[in-house]
């Protein structure tokens, strides 16, 4: 199938697909007598595991070596778990700090009493944050 084709099979920008090309994600198509990039039923597939774990927020040098272990199915799976495991935790991280930056908005939209801009409790919350740095 052409690049086109294979972006709309797949929900992926063409440009996308040349740069996962270009640093080596999916490998370099086959060409058609006219040149056309000639893309197979398991670039589709490379594709959709890209796209799925680019989705759950995996980066690229994670996915590099996940499709590398992918391509030894005799290999223990541990260095697989290491790498879903290393993501979790940045995800717990990154959630521990959503949760605080809800409670400090929250907070601060409790705190507002209404009225005037002059005596905004939201503004007030912040411009002291600035002072404290």
């Amino acid at each position: 199938m052409k690049i086109g084709e294979l972006a709309r099979a797949t929900g992926t920008n063409s440009e996308t697909i040349r740069y996962y090309e270009r640093i080596g994600l999916l490998p370099q198509p086959a060409r058609t007598g006219s040149n056309y990039r000639d893309y197979s039923p398991a670039d589709a597939e490379r594709l959709a595991f890209i796209r799925h774990s680019r989705g759950l927020g995996f980066d690229l040098a994670d996915i590099r070596s996940l499709i590398d272990l992918a391509e030894e199915p005799e290999r223990d799976c541990a260095d697989v778990d290491a790498i879903a495991s290393r993501h979790l935790e940045a995800v717990e991280i990154k959630l521990a700090r959503l949760q605080r930056l809800r409670d400090e908005l929250g907070r601060m939209i409790g705190q507002c009493r209404g009225g005037r801009v002059a005596s905004c409790r939201i503004l007030e919350a912040l411009g002291d944050a600035g002072e404290a740095r």
